[in-house]
């Protein structure tokens, strides 16, 4: 199999791999490598394709910022109608930043901090979906001394599995996510008698990279469940959250369509009477961005070449992470006929675990040579640390014939500013008055 990109904006052009119409090559002259690319319009066509497919039910878009919280990606959403879905204080406010209408905004998380509460609150969001009991007292506690009253959804954990990778699997019964799908009725009684909260309905969220309808619908269906027994016994539940999780291609998965997680939608809540919220993520950001990087050196090691690139674990966590797939081709086209070859490839980090690719069958590389890794746009630059002192990739976002670098690469000095030495340690440099 030859690895491939899965967005059509990512294309050879004259030989040259473009986004869309401005060759990749030419932005790793202008801003170095490695660097980050997105596509404005690839951010749009799956934004539309997934509201597209909801025509009809009354849902809100609120876009997952935990897969790419760039300012630009983020306002990009905002324009086109989107909400948001944040899961820290700091999110909230790259939210409201960006453009993001607070009555828009879902705050999830197991771990909220009084802060963030009191922070949610003041902005006026549409809801916090309370993951655990203890979380409710706090809520109401915040909330009473603010004067406010705090709309609440409860996350369901549904004893589901996503039959995705353990690591991002958030539905089993043991997972860290939600209140048991059995203690339901009576938390959130217990929420409507506590002051200051408006308990509006019921969330859920059973994983990420779901590529089949039926985890879907067993936890719909379960869901729908509990909105008619709270409604039997006289609560209000008018809203229902129902999360995110949908999978896109990264080597020869076949996604899930749009239109076949619509359809269970509709067949499994759409007759419940509810407004109804989504937290796309990955599925709206990942194959609209791409990772470029350059090729270092190749050498000969043991039963095949190890290809090393600038590009490292820092830059891209998942492959060390999930040992996840991420499609490498090279920016000038590679000829026809031209001979594959098992090969791994590697990023200079000193550590084994900076590894993206073993025994992958790829074109020759050879030094100097740029190469892309597909499907960087989600839980790429957002996962990204300053490792080894490597300072962040940039990120470019690309609209037609237009570029703009929408977060530089800091320098070495930016990133020692931010530290300091105390007073009381005497280095050498600064007893010989070393600037």
């Amino acid at each position: 199999m030859t690895d491939q990109l899965s967005s059509p904006e990512f294309r050879y052009v004259g030989g040259k791999l473009h986004a869309e119409e401005i060759p990749l090559d030419s932005l790793a002259d202008s801003v170095g490598t490695p660097f980050f690319c997105y596509s404005h319009a690839g951010l749009i066509r799956n934004y539309k394709s997934f509201t597209d497919a909801l025509a009809g039910l009354p849902a809100t878009v609120c876009y997952a910022l935990k897969a790419n919280s760039n300012q630009a990606v983020i306002s990009a959403f905002a324009a086109l109608g989107a909400g948001a879905d944040v899961v820290s204080g700091g999110e909230l406010r790259r939210a409201l930043e960006a453009g993001v209408p607070p009555d828009k905004i879902v705050f999830s998380g197991v771990g909220k901090t009084r802060e963030e509460i009191t922070q949610a609150l003041r902005a006026g969001i549409m809801q916090m979906n309370v993951e655990s009991e203890a979380e409710l007292d706090i809520i109401s506690s915040v909330a009473g001394e603010l004067g406010l009253t705090a709309r609440i959804s409860l996350r369901v954990n549904p004893d589901v599995d996503a039959r995705t990778h353990r690591k991002i699997s958030t539905g089993r019964r043991q997972d860290k996510f939600g209140i048991g799908i059995d203690r339901i009725g009576m938390v959130y009684a217990r929420a409507e008698a506590l002051p200051h909260l408006e308990p509006v309905g019921l969330a859920m969220h059973i994983g990420s990279q779901l590529l089949t309808v039926e985890p879907y619908r067993t936890a719909f269906q379960k869901m729908a469940a509990q909105v008619a027994a709270l409604r039997a016994v006289g609560m209000t539940a008018t809203r229902l959250d129902l999360g995110g999780g949908v999978g896109i291609t990264y080597k020869d998965e076949t996604p899930l369509l749009f239109q076949d997680y619509a359809a269970v939608v509709r067949e499994t809540v759409g007759d419940l009477g509810c407004d109804l919220v989504f937290e796309p993520g990955r599925s709206m950001v990942g194959n609209a961005g791409v990772l470029v990087s350059r090729v270092l050196y190749v050498k000969q090691a043991g039963a095949r070449p190890i290809v090393i690139v600038d590009a490292a674990m820092n830059d891209l966590a998942r492959p060390a992470m999930y040992d996840a797939y991420h499609a490498i081709i090279p920016v000038s086209e590679p000829q026809n006929g031209l001979s594959h070859a098992l090969v791994d490839v590697v990023g200079p980090i000193c550590e084994s675990g900076d590894t993206f690719a073993v025994s992958r069958n790829l074109p020759p590389f050879k030094p100097g040579e740029l190469v892309v890794f597909g499907s960087a746009g989600a839980y790429g630059a957002v996962m990204s640390s300053a490792y080894n002192s490597r300072p962040l990739a940039p990120e470019v976002l690309v609209s037609g014939a237009r570029s703009a670098v929408v977060r530089a690469r800091p320098s070495i000095e930016d990133l020692i500013r931010q530290e300091s030495i105390p007073d009381w340690i005497q280095a050498p440099e600064r007893v010989r008055g070393a600037a």
